[in-house]
């Protein structure tokens, strides 16, 4: 094999070989495969969200009007199987379901970017399965985000450009303005305009349609400078003219939502659908996945090189990060064992010093007792030496009254003798 400079050399063929058919056998390839196509609504509740995505593919999906009374913001995920032609697709569409509903909205994108990042994740870990089955994977990733601004006329809500700030270094953002037949066409043009400036002057980055490709360029590079579009959305058809056109009845007329004088919806289903759809799909993978992915295994600690400027192998990286690991569950387990150690000399002194207490009260509990014990005995003595001075009285007593009644027995008989002489 010769190399001429960096690139192989250009021969020449002599005849038919085949290869150019390459085009065609991966468009089989593709239709047989299918395609997956997911989209994120992101607005306040009442915009027309579900609306809008009836419209654009010219169905009724299936869905209840969500309520004012969310507690918080919920993202509500419906995926369906469209067939047009030979052409299977695989629609999800992911709607935020209390969005801008709550008093306190400062956390409102919180859930949205765990739900982007938690569909980028599964992915990664499919990636990282030792048997991938990437060819059947549903593959959940947000391929373009529908941000839909509320018509006020006057300028974006911080809530708008929190989010979508939040939301641009994650997925395709692609701001519409919804329900436009609100607000007059020279208002409507000046929104515009504001919303640009804010977006710019915020660093808001919202997804741009690709001018490279030659075929595509110049409509792409046209349809950029109508950003944001102005959009209407309506399943109803009226008949206008000889035709059934879907339209909105008004008391002052009608709304024709494919008439681009009256709105920018064909312009938004062109460049979404028609044009640019696998521009949004590519764009995901390698842009906003590929950034996921790389923060995520660079926090993992795995490094295309080393510091020496070498090809870092997996294999050393796994073992580097597991000898880490292992250091680090050694010095976690030493530092247990030390608590432990500490806990145990802590819960044996406080035992300790509760066993002294108790053997104090024990020794002040006997001496009282031995106190009380002497104070009894004395009283016991006092009351027996009382009780032996009555006993005494008492006897000296009775031999009193027993000498008296002798003596006064020999007193009467003396009496006696005496009357009878």
């Amino acid at each position: 094999i010769v190399f001429q400079g960096e690139g192989c050399r250009t021969v020449p063929l002599s005849g038919h070989v085949g290869f150019d058919s390459l085009p065609d056998q991966l468009v089989n390839k593709s239709v047989n495969h299918g395609f997956c196509f997911n989209i994120l609504c992101v607005g306040e509740t009442g915009l027309g969200k579900s609306t809008l995505m009836d419209t654009l593919f010219n169905t009724k999906f299936e869905g209840d009007p969500a309520s004012h009374s969310q507690p918080g913001v919920q993202l509500k995920s419906s995926t369906y199987d469209l067939q047009e032609s030979n052409v299977n697709l695989k629609l999800t569409i992911v709607s935020t379901v209390g969005f801008g509903d709550q008093i306190n909205k400062e956390d409102s994108y919180k859930p949205i970017i765990e739900f982007i990042d938690a569909q980028f994740e599964a992915y990664l870990q499919e990636e990282l399965k030792i048997k991938r089955v990437l060819h059947t994977y549903h593959d959940t990733r947000i391929h373009a985000c529908l941000y839909f601004i509320a018509p006020t006329g006057h300028s974006l809500k911080s809530l708008d450009l929190v989010t979508m700030k939040k939301l641009d270094s994650k997925v395709n953002i692609i701001p519409i303005i919804a329900k436009s037949d609100a607000i007059s066409k020279s208002e409507l043009t000046k929104f515009k305009i504001k919303i640009t400036s804010e977006l710019v002057s915020n660093g808001v980055q919202i997804y741009q349609f690709p001018t490279d490709d030659e075929s595509v360029a110049e409509i792409n590079g046209t349809m950029n400078a109508h950003l944001p579009f102005a959009v209407i959305g309506s399943t109803e058809e009226l008949k206008i003219g000889n035709k059934m056109m879907k339209a909105r009845q008004y008391p002052w007329g009608t709304v024709q939502v494919e008439n681009e004088a009256h709105c920018d919806f064909v312009k938004l289903r062109e460049m979404l659908i028609r044009v640019n759809m696998e521009d949004l799909r590519e764009q995901t993978h390698t842009r906003h996945y590929e950034l996921y992915r790389r923060c995520k295994l660079e926090e993992m600690g795995f490094k295309d090189t080393d510091p020496d400027s070498k090809p870092f192998s997996l294999q050393e990286t796994y073992e580097a990060k597991r000898n880490e690991f292992l250091g680090e569950l050694q010095k976690k387990e030493e530092a247990m064992r030390q608590m432990f150690v500490q806990r145990v000399k802590e819960k044996e002194a406080e035992l300790k010093e509760a066993e002294k207490e108790l053997h104090e009260k024990f020794d002040r509990l006997k001496k009282l007792h031995q106190d009380e014990k002497k104070k009894l005995e004395d009283k016991k003595k006092s009351l027996d030496d009382e009780v032996n001075a009555f006993k005494q009285r008492k006897t000296a007593a009775e031999l009193l009254q027993s000498q008296a009644q002798q003596a006064g027995g020999s007193q009467t008989l003396k009496r006696d003798k005496e009357r009878k002489k």
